[in-house]
């Protein structure tokens, strides 16, 4: 569970978001001009966060970002407050530790950047660019990943051994995803075991 909740605080896209980014895609909702934007701001206890939005109105948009910095404690930041503390890159990852050499192989071969392996994971890292080439690789030689994304990975976390701060980044990662425009969340945020055991019991 504590992979299942932190994972989703990094990074989160809605099926309605999904839904309606596919829709303005082909057409629909009068064929909008869409912008996409990124803001940048803190949650207590100093967790960066990011938030990639697709707007046809900054003038709606900014106000529901603030709105929900402020509603949990927050802060709505400048261009490049905490975009430094993220590194883009594509992560692919696999649960069976023991096809480590084939991955190994297949990943560093269709060129993978780096590969990490923990007592139940092996994360395969790439960049946003060669992505896709690794992952078809890998597919390709019948390895299955259990995730695969590009994604905005925090160079540094931020602790939180409080409850109650917990509780309002959990809520303020809800009310950004509530939000229309909002496309993705990442945050540098990394809960206490204390914490963890916490937030599964409620």
């Amino acid at each position: 569970l504590r992979a299942v909740i932190e994972k989703a605080l990094v990074a989160n896209m809605t099926r309605d978001t999904i839904n309606r980014a596919v829709q303005r895609g082909v057409g629909g909702e009068d064929n909008a001009d869409l912008k996409e934007v990124t803001y940048e701001g803190y949650g207590v206890g100093g967790v960066a966060v990011i938030i990639e939005t697709m707007t046809d109105n900054l003038n709606r948009t900014v106000p529901d970002v603030r709105h929900c910095f402020s509603k949990t404690d927050g802060n709505l930041g400048t261009a490049g407050s905490v975009a430094y503390m993220f590194n883009k890159r594509g992560e692919i990852t696999f649960e069976d530790v023991s096809l480590e050499d084939k991955i190994m192989d297949v990943a560093l071969e269709a060129g993978a950047e780096d590969i990490e392996v923990s007592e139940d994971e092996i994360l395969v890292i790439t960049t946003p660019e060669t992505f896709g080439d690794v992952q078809d690789a890998l597919t390709a030689a019948g390895l299955k990943s259990n995730n695969a994304e590009v994604t905005m990975s925090p160079s540094t976390k931020a602790l939180i051994s409080d409850i109650e701060q917990a509780k309002k980044i959990i809520k303020m990662i809800d009310m950004f995803e509530d939000l229309d425009d909002v496309q993705n969340v990442y945050t540098n945020v990394e809960f206490t075991d204390e914490v963890m055991a916490e937030l599964e019991g409620l």
